[in-house]
């Protein structure tokens, strides 16, 4: 991947590498006997049972805004505070209530590791910054890439240190929740929501001078301010790892453009792309085609909320955030 720049994703591609098709199988007979049920009947049993457990109007968190879109398509966006036992309940009660076609999450390729690393493991990887994290991340994403990531890793560990507590509990929480237990959320689909880290990293780096860098560098090195559970959920808000970068490089308007804003529009932009109505399969070609508008569940930090109802209905053009 070394100093290759990520295509924008096109409208045909835009189904993220976690994803998944039906998540309860397909009743059948026992073998040698005649099949009394199809595939599409199975699914529109299905079908009935999942709309029967949406509840309506669903009880929802307070962090939850819901969106509407343009073919009547319902977007439910989780805020969370990625530090936060609150905000994992939050995630399930969305999902359970809502019972959703698709979940969102504000994570990448780059960082899907996250969902199927347990707790214990995420504390202490995030715990151990070693010189061979370093030469790893530089391998990957080049010099200045390399060590901001590594130095954002450090902000990240500053926090779980404190706390005691490993970051995406909530992504970890949603994953589970619509595919592991697929008794609860019938055929629902996975998808990541995030623009790919080795894109955003190169651009914040080039929207920096060399003194800039420096700066932001000697914060995030000598970041050692305390920070109680209390302080989290005062932070529900704002995400409290968003809000200490913020602090951090509220000078620098073209790095939280980069940092936050960008990243606003393309979650948006994934948000509307799993916001599209579902087609309902036929016994035949000869059936007419029935579609339904979908259910969207997204999870994201609660800084990115007010930047994604701001751009839901603008006119997004990803390819010049993605270069």
């Amino acid at each position: 991947m070394d100093g290759e720049e990520q295509p924008p994703p096109r409208e045909a591609d835009t189904e993220p590498d976690v994803t998944s098709g039906p998540l309860e199988p397909v009743p059948t007979m026992p073998s040698g006997e005649p099949q009394s049920l199809t595939d599409t009947d199975a699914f529109h049993l299905l079908l009935e049972m999942k709309l029967k457990r949406r509840c309506e109007p669903p009880s929802l968190p307070p962090t939850v805004t819901q969106l509407v879109a343009e073919d009547g398509s319902r977007v439910y966006v989780v805020g969370t505070a990625h530090f936060s036992d609150d905000s994992k309940r939050d995630v399930v009660r969305t999902i359970r209530e809502v019972q959703p076609d698709v979940v969102v999450v504000e994570l990448c390729q780059y960082r899907v590791s996250m969902l199927k690393m347990d707790e214990s493991t995420l504390l202490r990887e995030a715990k151990e910054l070693s010189m061979d994290k370093l030469q790893q991340a530089v391998r990957q994403n080049g010099l200045m890439s390399g060590l901001m990531q590594m130095l954002l890793l450090k902000v990240s560990a500053h926090i779980t240190e404190q706390l005691g507590m490993a970051p995406g509990g909530e992504f970890r929480e949603a994953f589970k929740e619509a595919l592991l237990q697929a008794s609860r959320v019938p055929f629902c689909k996975f998808h990541l929501g995030d623009r790919p880290i080795p894109v955003t990293f190169k651009r914040a780096i080039a929207a920096l001078s060399f003194w800039q860098k420096v700066k932001l560098a000697w914060g995030l090195c000598f970041l050692s301010d305390p920070i109680s559970k209390d302080d989290v959920e005062r932070c529900k808000q704002k995400d409290l790892l968003e809000q200490m970068m913020a602090e951090m490089i509220g000078e620098f308007p073209d790095l939280h453009r980069t940092i936050v804003s960008e990243r606003d529009i393309y979650l948006t932009y994934m948000l509307r792309q799993a916001a599209r109505r579902l087609e309902l399969p036929r016994a035949s070609d000869a059936e007419p085609r029935m579609c339904i508008p979908s259910v969207v569940v997204g999870v994201v930090g609660m800084g990115h909320v007010p930047g994604i109802e701001k751009n839901w209905s603008a006119d997004l053009n990803i390819q010049e955030i993605m270069t």
